[in-house]
């Protein structure tokens, strides 16, 4: 109830707002779209890293409305510079479809405030986390991308790196922390305790999401040489008594608490282990300013289970090469500029869960999936973090998978290119990933593993399969506050059925 009314809140501000304050602080559009798929699916790159912004299979028509107030950037954000110490701002986009199947989407509905260098936001918002070289570019963080709606959360943080006073500006640091409501979730309580506690049942309890994180830099301003770290966690809990009962003896206080800080749980009758799913990645990455481009280096270290603190699946993780045009800019003059180029190779194949793997109490990570909550982590049926890992919906029908595993292929390699840039007055981005798939650790030949046990594949051998997958988006603007897009995509190999899509945009500004 709560957050349906702060929806209606949120739209009513973004259409009304104008009446308040400066006009370019205002921005207000809408777009219309008709796409066109064959073979009765979205194509990857068509649904994949959207925030769950999607067409409908075949042929149908879409319309978006966007709108939004940002902060006064022409005054000073400086700590010291008093001179708008305080903002705020809003944001709305809701999409509509209509075709075969037609629905109705909020995409993003918040509102947020800045005092000085921290921010409070509430609400629904497009927000991915992890350190990566282009967010429209990259094939997805692994912790959260921009492939799912987000999650409706509060938050408090530091957005934008800010420069610590001391060691003359030598470190900036930037980080979150945030509060969410996921919904209802599939909790079957078959395994989770000996069969005569708990029974074989299934419960859906209301479920929640905490995510912090926490970013720095080393480098000065005018230095070309920069260096990043930090990391980010995320969990998935809730009403822990609604499915153990009695059995579960914290309150939501202590509950919360050992969610903040990672502690293990358990009990004589609910095994030893982190409370909920939590999942989250340790990022570094390297950046060199050269005269007219920028370089950034980056990886993305993976933790679902907890092996990485053991560097049990150090093998695993996304790593990414970004070349920035500095000198890039939009005209019609010149016949080709390219803007960004980006590279990334991503490794989940491993998870400690080989043969020979250094031991580890809970065996293979199984990324994704997770003991307690069927859906893992996804949410609204979407994985949250990279699309490259499959559930059981998007996978071609006849792949081998187990019943119980919501995401089916978790272990693959893949190759991923980025590309943006202009060609005369026409604006592009394209983006190719090519993958080697091979299920999970519970469909491979030597079975999942916990601890030291193993469990053979009951439900049969994963084949290894191959899979492409391009995109190509084309814009325009063909006369002022009109902007005209194209956007076609592909799919190619055994993981995904194979699908062509075609869609035609046209977007109008207001201001």
């Amino acid at each position: 109830m709560i957050r349906s009314l702060f929806t209606v809140l949120v739209i009513t501000l973004c259409f009304h707002l104008h009446t308040f304050a400066q006009d370019s602080l205002f921005h207000y559009e809408v777009e219309a779209q008709t796409s066109a798929t064959s073979n009765g699916v979205v194509p990857f790159w068509m649904r994949s890293n959207q925030f769950g912004s999607i067409p409908t299979a075949g042929v149908s028509g879409s319309l978006l409305a966007r709108a939004s107030k940002t902060y006064d950037t022409t005054r000073s954000d400086n700590w010291y510079g008093k001179e708008k110490l305080i903002d705020w701002g809003a944001g709305f986009e809701g999409r509509t479809n209509l075709g075969k199947e037609s629905n109705l989407s909020l995409i993003e509905g918040y509102g947020k405030m800045r005092v000085a260098i921290f921010q409070l936001k509430a609400g629904r918002t497009k927000d991915v986390m992890g350190l990566n070289g282009d967010s429209s570019l990259t094939s997805g963080n692994f912790a959260v991308s921009s492939n799912a709606l987000g999650i409706p959360k509060v938050e408090i943080s530091i957005p934008q790196y800010y420069t610590l006073p001391i060691w003359d500006g030598l470190i900036a640091i930037k980080g979150n922390f945030s509060h969410g409501w996921a919904g209802k979730f599939t909790v079957p309580t078959k395994g989770l305790t000996n069969p005569d506690i708990l029974g074989d049942h299934i419960i859906y309890p209301t479920t929640y999401f905490h995510q912090k994180s926490l970013y720095g830099r080393i480098g000065r301003d005018d230095w070309k040489l920069k260096l990043h770290g930090g990391f980010n966690h995320h969990a998935m809990w809730g009403s822990e008594r609604d499915v153990y009962g009695d059995h579960f003896s914290l309150s939501n206080l202590q509950t919360f608490f050992y969610i903040v800080t990672g502690k293990v749980y358990g009990n004589n009758i609910i095994g030893q282990s982190k409370i909920g799913n939590q999942i989250g990645s340790i990022d570094v990455g390297i950046e060199y300013d050269f005269e007219s481009t920028n370089l950034l280096i980056y990886r993305q270290n993976f933790y679902d289970v907890g092996a990485l603190s053991k560097l049990a699946n150090i093998r695993d993780g996304l790593n990414g090469i970004r070349l920035e045009n500095k000198r890039f800019k939009y005209s019609n003059e010149r016949s080709f500029q390219w803007k960004t180029i980006l590279f990334e190779f991503l490794y989940t194949k491993n998870q400690a869960g080989e043969l020979w793997s250094k031991y580890t109490k809970s065996g293979d990570e199984d990324y994704y999936n997770n003991y307690y909550y069927y859906e893992g982590w996804s949410y609204n049926e979407k994985g949250i973090g990279t699309p490259l890992i499959t559930t059981q919906f998007e996978a071609k029908e006849g792949l081998v998978s187990n019943p119980g595993q919501y995401f089916i292929n978790n272990r693959l390699y893949a190759f991923h290119i980025g590309f943006s840039g202009s060609v005369k007055d026409w604006n592009f981005i394209s983006k190719t990933v090519y993958s080697r798939n091979f299920g999970t650790y519970g469909t491979s030949s030597i079975g999942g593993s916990q601890g030291e046990i193993r469990y053979p594949p009951v439900y049969g051998i994963f084949k290894t399969v191959n899979q492409f997958s391009g995109y190509l988006e084309l814009q325009k603007e063909i006369k002022k506050e009109f902007t005209v897009g194209i956007v076609g995509a592909i799919d190619q190999g055994q993981l995904l059925d194979n699908s062509i899509g075609l869609q035609l945009r046209l977007i109008k500004r207001f201001k």
